[in-house]
């Protein structure tokens, strides 16, 4: 028998849409200045900025549509939800980044090679550093909703426009210098440099949302915060446990395990400790999905029972033996 529980109104969908919106208008509105100001100046490292924009702006809008599906509930066709949808997508911002970066590294050392000369700077200066005033702020807005709401695609989307704020003032202080000192062939080496910087921003995204879209197991300090949960209980009538498996999938976590119950507990009584576990678990994480299959007293493994009197683990203490507690299923020890 297993029972589950959902938690609700966590996490509202509409903070994420808001967000993600918010990001959709002001890529644009940067995107517009930059092509105007590359346009005008002839300065590649502008428009390699207008190239970063509008990948940003791609990346905001795959953002803001997989926000919206991860907040529809359940349905016939994904009985899990749809969380993972911004796992993916902040995958696909990560690959975003890494092909912008290639782009801009083509065309700083096309332009390093024809020495084109730059005109109005200044528009260019002043172009680049409201855009730069313009990402740090939203940036920092998205970020801090996105620590709200637990979302892979917004921390993705204040990750790209963090990368944005970074490149304008690279390219701000190469524009400076180009004026200063008349050297032109500095605008194109800052657009390489530029291009390096969004390299490790891509490769880092794109590595932190793979991990969730294989279903690695929740960090340490979450897994151990479920089992110092469970081990609470063994006052309750709960013998001991295994089979403890973790997932993520966008913000939601994801937990199952099996539960054994000491001889005489009845079904009622089990069934409601269970719902009082996951209750403290779902105290413990936010968001967390808990399946728990009960099960009677003489399944309980050698090493995975609890004290009945002390609720604390009786051959492993409740830190101990984390090589084996993140082992994925199925894997043998080594």
């Amino acid at each position: 028998m297993a029972s589950s529980l959902s938690p609700t109104g966590a996490v509202d969908p509409e903070v994420k849409t808001r967000t993600a919106a918010l990001s959709v208008g002001s890529n644009t509105v940067l995107i517009l200045l930059k092509v105007v100001a590359g346009s005008i100046t002839g300065s590649v490292a502008i428009l390699t900025e207008a190239v970063h924009s509008s990948i940003d702006l791609i990346a905001s809008i795959v953002a803001f549509f997989s926000v919206r599906k991860a907040g529809e509930p359940a349905d016939e066709g994904h009985r899990y939800g749809h969380e993972k949808v911004e796992n993916l997508a902040a995958a696909i911002e990560g690959i975003l980044i890494l092909v912008g970066s290639a782009a801009i590294a083509f065309q700083a050392i096309r332009h390093l090679a024809s020495h084109e000369k730059l005109e109005s700077v200044g528009v260019g200066i002043a172009v680049v550093a409201f855009s730069l005033v313009v990402n740090l702020c939203v940036s920092a807005v998205i970020a801090r909703n996105a620590r709200k709401t637990d979302s892979p695609a917004l921390e993705g989307d204040a990750a790209h426009l963090r990368t944005d704020a970074l490149t304008s003032l690279a390219v701000l202080v190469g524009l400076a210098l180009v004026k200063i000192t008349g050297a032109y062939w500095l605008d194109p080496v800052v657009a390489l440099a530029v291009a390096s910087t969004i390299v490790v921003t891509g490769v880092r995204l794109l590595a932190r949302s793979s991990r969730v879209l294989v279903d690695e197991a929740l960090p340490g300090e979450e897994v151990a915060a479920i089992r110092t949960a469970i081990e609470q209980f063994g006052p309750a009538g709960v013998a001991g446990y295994h089979e403890l498996r973790t997932r993520r999938a966008g913000s939601r976590r994801y937990v199952d395990l099996h539960v054994q119950f000491r001889r005489g507990t009845s079904l009622e009584d089990a069934h409601r400790t269970a719902h009082e576990l996951q209750d403290v678990i779902g105290e413990q994480l936010v968001g967390a999905d808990v399946l728990i299959h009960l099960e009677p007293e003489d399944r309980v493994r050698p090493g995975e029972e609890l004290g009945s009197a002390t609720g604390v683990l009786g051959h492993r203490g409740a830190l101990g033996g984390a090589s084996d507690r993140l082992r994925p299923p199925n894997q043998p020890a080594s």
